[in-house]
């Protein structure tokens, strides 16, 4: 039974996801979109299932990384375009505006959440797809890979669920600019050259290259990395005296930690330190 913090009270830990494959082996943890006959669309569903396990990893004590990635050829293709784009066109603004939110919400905790998140893309990640690889903090790509940020290309604004946001702090405003307002898909070695992939992989090695990295990230000092990703989020618009300050209470604290400790007595005893993440 998965171990949660002492300060979640009555609400339990989700056992049962429906709408996308969730398992955890030894600190990772593993969602995988499962749609592969349609290029792992979204659904509603699957987007609020999304956003509950993003908002519940915090609380779980077995779960040090998550991999995000798709079953078969495809990372994912986005929205479902008829069982969400052809209901949205007969809601009114208030759905819509819940709609709307609910998918930056998504967005919003993959940054929020301290765990490190790595996604593993193949083929296509497209529309909502292409942002949720850009929320990751690790962008495993595939030779296969493509990217296709498609909104303006139905009729909406490029900047959906944060796009505008990041995009612009991975790649630049120029490129930002070139993806977001004309949709066009580009191809891995593209998306490597505007710096928007981590690391670019022959095909079939994606899967091991993606293991490594979760292990890796499993295996090592996971409050310093969780610490670290929340500074890297909460320092994007801090002016540099707050952000100096944060940087400083931060470190203080760590050094008051196991694993600081650890460092030093295994340094001095010539041996891999042995992390424990407290």
């Amino acid at each position: 039974m998965t171990r949660t913090s002492p300060f979640r009270a009555s609400a339990a830990i989700t056992d049962d996801w429906r709408h996308f494959d969730f398992r955890v082996d030894d600190g990772v943890g593993t969602v995988t979109f499962t749609r592969p006959e349609k290029y792992n669309p979204l659904t509603f569903d699957s987007y609020a299932d999304l956003r509950d396990l993003l908002h519940e990893l915090p609380y779980r004590d077995d779960v040090r990384v998550l991999v995000i990635r798709g079953e078969g050829k495809a990372f994912c293709a986005g929205g479902d375009v008829n069982e969400i784009i052809g209901e949205l066109i007969e809601m009114d603004a208030k759905d819509l505006m819940a709609f709307t939110k609910m998918t930056g919400d998504v967005i919003r905790a993959m940054r929020e959440c301290p765990i490190p998140i790595i996604s593993g893309i193949q083929g296509i990640a497209a529309g909502a797809g292409s942002v949720i690889a850009l929320a990751s903090d690790f962008r495993v790509v595939a030779e296969s890979g493509k990217f296709a940020f498609l909104f303006s290309k139905v009729g909406l604004s490029g900047g959906d669920m944060g796009a505008a946001y990041l995009l612009p702090r991975v790649v630049g405003a120029g490129r930002a600019t070139e993806l977001l307002m004309l949709g066009d898909t580009i191809n891995s070695t593209t998306a490597d050259r505007y710096g928007l992939v981590s690391k670019l992989v022959p095909t079939p090695d994606l899967d091991a290259e993606v293991a490594a990295l979760a292990r890796r990230l499993a295996d090592g000092p996971t409050l310093a990395y969780q610490q670290t990703k929340t500074l890297i989020t909460r320092e994007l618009d801090m002016p540099i005296g707050s952000a100096m300050e944060l940087d400083a209470m931060t470190q203080a604290l760590l050094m008051t930690t196991h694993d600081h400790s650890e460092f030093h007595a295994s340094f001095n005893a010539k041996r891999p330190p042995q992390w424990t993440g407290r």
